[in-house]
């Protein structure tokens, strides 16, 4: 019973590694005592399944919860709600593991079983309805909780945050503001100023003000979260060094590099030690720190650094995974900083056939690598190959993700640039005009995206001999 104790405290502090140690011991000692099918001794392995994603040994994390979803279904049937959570857990490491279609097939089937044996209003179907990404679930959850619990429920508010998050990932950036503004100020007032779930919201509002480009406030938010995470986890917890790596990117937007480069440092440092030199958040701190060199300037360091980084994860995750081929663009971005350009292109080519291939043709990482291969193109003066490919990029993602959405546009403004450098100046002026009405629209007049389209089209007006409307765009732009 101690060990369990012992094994959740170090767990929950994020000292997975002793979490690990204890639980292998008592692992071991319920399969004698108890044997290998026992609720409890499956309690364990599902425990210990959990301490290796937290370790980022997410292939040995899927055998065990699959093994535990085989005893399960066999001992309790595939219905029982200790079958489904498992269920449930291993579509969440399926994720981790870049599996995306079987973790949907995993989350769809536990859905349905919820619903038809737990009832569509039960708060366990209502949580797997919550974990499907799908603005109309996550919607119909978050009436269903006001209903059942009242607006200022925790779990009303949990799914209120969730459907925020889906806001964001469409692009609906001024809904997901509300909604987060929204359980900011609950959760202060149910929980504190420096409850966990408060810090939780004040953290993805502080996301949602960088979306923006408010990257005051964000900061001001980030630095509350970091100081009061230190001050009630300490220094080392895994989330004040995520509160540090979110404050970390608010500097770079701010131009604040040394700040950065100082605060992910200590990150890669602290995981190094806690996690070890493997582990996917350390790999991650890196990443983050091999870009902030980049913006100084320090390219051959950058390049160093993702190198590594970009090997360990081929080692750890394999070629396939999606945080590999993150590792192998970034990667080619030095490169091309360095002017290695035709290493750039090799790599940026290898990516998009890659994601092709495991993530599908309209996938939107799919189109990102497409996007890379096209600046390439444009960079080594290509520009009807990047002509081609950014035509299918903007075609795409209006269709994937909606004509307003942000990547939708810079997918419009890419095109536009292409059109304007092969000398299609009218065609340039027609989708940079969209493309600023719709920023406006969705950011601000002052935000930075709004003022380079502005920039841009002023340009452009030139260009086709439009001097009044070109003046007249530049005094705006002036005084804002």
């Amino acid at each position: 019973m101690f060990q369990n104790e012992y094994a959740r405290i170090y767990f929950d502090s994020g000292e997975f590694k002793e979490a690990d140690l204890i639980m292998n011991i008592q692992l071991e000692q319920r399969r004698q005592v108890l044997g290998a099918d026992h609720p409890d001794t499956l309690g364990t392995m599902t425990n210990l399944a959990r301490t290796y994603c937290g370790l980022g040994r997410y292939q040995e994390a899927q055998l065990l919860e699959a093994t535990v979803l085989e005893k399960q279904k066999t001992l309790l049937g595939a219905n029982h709600p200790s079958t489904l959570a498992t269920m449930a857990n291993l579509a969440r490491t399926y994720c981790e593991l870049g599996r995306y279609q079987e973790a949907e097939s995993l989350e769809s089937i536990v859905l349905e079983l919820c619903k038809k044996f737990l009832g569509v209003d039960n708060l366990h179907t209502l949580h797997i309805m919550a974990n499907v990404a799908s603005e109309f679930l996550q919607s119909n959850v978050l009436e269903k909780q006001k209903t059942l619990l009242g607006a200022d429920h925790p779990k009303t508010l949990l799914a209120m945050a969730n459907l925020a998050n889906t806001y964001t990932k469409i692009g609906r950036y001024q809904e997901a503001q509300l909604l987060r503004v929204s359980v900011l100020e609950k959760r202060k007032l149910l929980f504190g100023a420096e409850h966990p779930d408060t810090l939780h919201a004040m953290a993805h509002l502080a996301r949602t003000y960088c979306e923006f480009g408010r990257f005051q406030e964000a900061e001001s938010l980030e630095s509350i979260v970091l100081e009061v995470q230190k001050k009630i986890l300490g220094a080392d917890h895994p989330h004040t060094l995520i509160a540090m790596v979110n404050l970390a990117h608010t500097y770079g937007k701010l131009g604040k590099y040394q700040e950065a480069e100082s605060l992910e440092s200590i990150v890669l440092e602290k995981r190094t030690m806690l996690l070890g030199a493997d582990h996917p958040d350390t790999l991650h701190a890196m990443a983050n720190l091999a870009c902030t060199y980049s913006e100084f300037g320090r390219y051959q360091e950058a390049e160093s650094l993702e190198s590594i980084v970009l090997e360990k994860r081929k080692t750890l995750l394999g070629a396939d995974h999606p945080d590999t081929l993150l590792a192998m663009g970034n990667l080619a971005s030095r490169y091309s900083k360095l002017g290695r350009d035709q290493e750039a292109e090799l790599l940026k080519v290898t990516v998009l056939k890659m994601r092709k291939k495991v993530l599908g043709a309209d996938h939107p990482d799919t189109l990102l690598a497409m996007a890379n291969v096209a600046g390439t193109y444009s960079k080594l003066g290509r520009f009807q190959e990047a002509e081609s490919l950014e035509s299918i990029i903007m075609e795409k993602r209006g269709k994937v993700l909606g004509a307003d959405h942000p990547d939708t546009l810079l997918a419009m403004a890419n095109l536009a640039s292409t059109y304007s450098k092969l000398g299609k100046h009218r065609e340039a002026e027609s989708l940079e005009s969209i493309v600023l009405e719709k920023w406006k629209t969705l950011l601000s007049v002052d935000h930075p995206a709004t003022l380079l389209a502005m920039g841009t089209l002023v340009d452009t007006y030139y260009k086709v001999g439009k001097y009044q409307e070109a003046k007249n765009l530049k005094s705006h732009y002036e005084q804002v």
